[in-house]
């Protein structure tokens, strides 16, 4: 029976009390138009404590902003017989089109590589999932170039230090969304981490859309691909006819 009475207690024991995330960002919709040249995100919230207690050593902070996942096939070119050809090829189809990390302490302190991957807590970590059948030596070249890729587009970016905690209680993160950004529906996620260990979690949406013009031109490209095709082609032509006629006329 005393295995049963130590059951019980078990079960009638409260749990742990964790902390919890305030979180909320400056903006919820960023709006591309043809002005737009660039916007910086405000992450920022409080970290409520059980009872009000701050621990002696305060946890760790990571936020990541990220893009709609979408499919991307990588090319390696080679000079073949004097001519540049594709001779090997990658498809990845998750790879985020945007994805921004700010820690308060670098990411490869705040916890274990399982933690990090099942989480995607750095750039080293993202799930790409890779649809080729590659040898594995050659897909991670390839992940690799994708991610120097786009960190120099500018899409990916890492940034140990980036977290302000303040009083060990309100913590911020600034965010820059470049020019180009890709327009979809975008994720704040903001990490609370002690030893290792995810605490908790929030996440917040943003939308970031065309607006006015350019997005009449997407929608019409996107909706009437035809028609669209169409008409830059005939634009194209006209325009080179009349740029023609004014050389001819000088």
């Amino acid at each position: 029976m005393k295995w049963l009475a130590a059951w019980l207690l078990l079960i009638a024991a409260p749990a742990v009390a964790q902390p919890r995330l305030i979180a909320d960002v400056s903006q919820s919709r960023v709006d591309i138009e043809y002005s737009f040249a660039g916007a910086e995100l405000l992450i920022f919230g409080a970290i409520q404590y059980p009872r009000g207690r701050i621990p002696e050593k305060a946890p760790d902070i990571a936020v990541i902003v990220r893009g709609p996942p979408e499919p991307i096939t990588l090319r390696r070119k080679e000079r073949v017989l004097g001519i540049w050809m594709n001779v090997d090829a990658v498809r990845f189809e998750t790879a985020p089109a945007f994805y921004a990390i700010s820690t308060s302490a670098p990411a490869t302190r705040l916890t274990d590589e399982r933690t990090a991957a099942i989480y995607e807590l750095g750039l080293d970590h993202l799930q790409l999932s890779p649809a080729s059948g590659n040898p594995p030596d050659e897909i991670r070249d390839f992940e690799a170039g994708l991610l120097d890729l786009r960190k120099r587009e500018g899409v990916y970016s890492e940034a140990a230090g980036g977290v302000d905690i303040v009083e060990d209680v309100l913590y911020r993160a600034r965010v820059a969304i470049p020019s180009d950004v890709p327009v979809g529906r975008y994720t704040a996620e903001i990490y609370l981490i002690d030893d290792g260990e995810v605490l908790a979690r929030a996440e917040r949406e943003i939308t970031i859309d065309k607006t006015g013009f350019e997005r009449a031109i997407y929608v019409a490209a996107q909706d009437h691909e035809l028609a669209y095709g169409l008409f830059a082609v005939a634009l194209a032509l006209i325009s080179g006819w009349a740029a023609s006629g004014v050389v001819r006329r000088s």
